[in-house]
């Protein structure tokens, strides 16, 4: 019989295979596997056959950031409409209030990016 502390025994489970596969795939498996012939043209950094030149470091505005940071959120948000969309049928109106607030929480963080001026580029 399972007990109710043996249903978390597959959740610890998952999460050190989580951690382990990954480490050892990279850490261990990945320097056993890959080649290694380091030589000086291998060494350089290469980009796109022109040799480097200036300084690696450029500074950028921080609002160019923000902005992707803001795309990147909305974008993946709108995913979420997606699964919404495919069982309205199911969810009926309980499901229509939800995303109705879920929508009003995107509006509100938009509105609040467009106060603290993060969507000018200028």
């Amino acid at each position: 019989m399972f007990s109710y502390w043996n249903s978390y025994l597959f959740v610890v489970l998952f999460l050190l295979l989580g951690i382990f596969l990954p480490f050892s795939s990279i850490v261990v498996l990945g320097p056993l596997i890959r080649p290694k012939n380091p030589y000086k043209a291998k060494l350089t950094t290469y980009e796109s056959g022109v040799e480097p030149f200036g300084e690696a470091h450029v500074r950028y505005n921080v609002r160019y950031y923000l902005f992707a940071l803001l795309f990147v959120v909305f974008d993946v948000e709108i995913v979420f409409l997606y699964p919404w969309a495919a069982t309205f049928k199911q969810l009926g109106a309980f499901g229509l209030v939800e995303m109705l607030f879920f929508i009003f929480m995107l509006i509100i963080g938009l509105l609040y990016a467009w106060k603290k001026k993060v969507l000018e580029w200028m």
